[in-house]
């Protein structure tokens, strides 16, 4: 009877071991919304620990041993899997073990250049930025979107997307082709022809608007001044072009040295368009560049009161009253560069 009753304890004992267990691997969902990123190739270790990060290490164990109970093999699993906040730990189990991945959001606006657009893409995506720089800088691989390294930033049109985490750099050119082609309607393409230009020249005036001014209803009478000077046969003497072949947009006073300097992408020395966009202007610029209203203006020279807008002329002589006024502001200032 004595040991019938051990054993009976015995047993009641474990199956209390195991309903504490399963309380525990159970109990509780996740803390929080988190994106868990699996490369191929992973063990169980390494995914709970990108779980871990994600969420919080005492859930991310509790799925680590419900993988392990179960067996699992996650080494050929590959993505951003999103953990929902209060999402059970079996249900954590089963996504990591066979769910579909998710898509990743990736935003951009207000960036210069393509250094900086791959140095946002690395930090989200599986895909490193100097991986994708070098993707961006292969000249056969621009040729196949009709591109070249230095126009490869048009197809770049700032918005939101949502792409997989581990799409390949061919995969994303694709897609943004295709974004490409969908924003160049008929429409669009009609109104750029009416110009004289290209989708990709239009583009790279637009470039040259957004870092010209930041007032968003002052960038449709600054395109049609480039238009003017483009349709006179004006060099675009664009101060931004020159900022960029200095690499500093932080310059606020060029000196004439500086206009002298040596690149395809300073308008004070080469005639027409820089080789390629010097940022990636947003959708809005782009119309403002094909429906820039009519004017006759083909001087334009920053307001000395530092509002942001600019002075406009169609006489040099009054133009040269606006820039010395501008640069008395300058010095009065102290800016000397």
């Amino acid at each position: 009877m004595m040991k019938k009753r051990l054993m009976l304890a015995a047993c009641g004992a474990v199956v209390m071991m195991c309903v504490a267990c399963g309380v525990w691997l159970l109990a509780g969902g996740a803390p929080c919304d988190g994106m868990v990123k699996v490369r191929r190739g992973s063990s169980v270790e390494v995914v709970c620990d990108s779980l871990a990060s994600a969420t919080s290490a005492s859930y991310a164990s509790r799925v680590k041993c419900l993988l392990r109970l179960t067996g699992s093999d996650v080494s050929r699993r590959q993505g951003a899997f999103k953990v929902k906040q209060g999402m059970s730990t079996f249900s954590a189990m089963r996504l990591l073990r066979g769910g579909a991945p998710a898509g990743v959001k990736f935003t951009f606006n207000n960036v210069r250049t393509l250094d900086e657009w791959c140095a946002r893409w690395g930090q989200r995506f599986m895909v490193d930025a100097d991986t994708m720089r070098a993707a961006l800088a292969d000249t056969a691989l621009c040729a196949r979107y009709g591109k070249t390294p230095t126009t490869i930033g048009c197809l770049l049109i700032p918005d939101s997307y949502e792409f997989y985490w581990d799409i390949t750099p061919e995969q994303l050119l694709d897609r943004m082709k295709g974004y490409y082609d969908r924003f160049w309607t008929a429409e669009r393409q009609q109104a750029a022809q009416a110009l004289g230009l290209t989708p990709d020249e239009v583009v790279i005036i637009a470039s040259i608007v957004e870092e010209e001014t930041a007032k968003r209803d002052e960038r449709g009478k600054v395109a049609r001044l480039y238009l003017n000077r483009i349709h006179t046969g004006m060099p675009l003497q664009a101060d931004p072009t020159v900022k960029f072949a200095l690499g500093d947009f932080g310059i606020r006073r060029l000196s004439v040295a500086m206009l002298r300097v040596e690149s395809p992408y300073n308008t004070y020395r080469v005639a027409g368009l820089p080789p390629g966009p010097i940022r990636l202007p947003e959708k809005a610029t782009i119309d403002a560049v094909l429906h820039a209203p009519q004017h006759n203006y083909i001087y334009m020279c920053a307001r000395e009161d530092f509002s942001g807008y600019h002075n406009f002329t169609a006489s040099y002589a009054e133009h040269n009253a606006n820039a010395n006024r501008y640069r008395a502001a300058l010095n009065d200032r102290g800016i000397k560069r």
